[in-house]
């Protein structure tokens, strides 16, 4: 994905949401998603935003059945499949 051009620096407000502190995040500086990682260097702070996994890294994160591993019984008698035309 290619990055965004640089934007001048400007002012931004803080505020209390109960006992955490925010800040109010400009238009033209908007991050996607709905939540950051945030850390700390020396006295600043860093935001940046949580990217989606593709499927291939989230296939690549989980572990494999080993031999004993078994799916539950599921009784098909309960939910009896249904013919569907395609």
């Amino acid at each position: 994905m290619a990055r965004p051009e640089p934007i001048a620096a400007r002012e931004a407000k803080l505020f209390r949401n109960n006992k955490s502190q925010a800040v109010r995040i400009p238009a033209d500086f908007e991050l996607p998603g709905d939540s950051v990682m945030i850390h700390r260097d020396g006295d600043r702070l860093i935001l940046e935003p949580i990217r989606c996994k593709n499927l291939l890294e989230v296939l690549a994160g989980l572990t494999p059945l080993g031999a004993d591993d078994q799916f539950p019984e599921i009784d098909d008698t309960l939910l009896p499949a249904k013919a569907i035309d395609l």
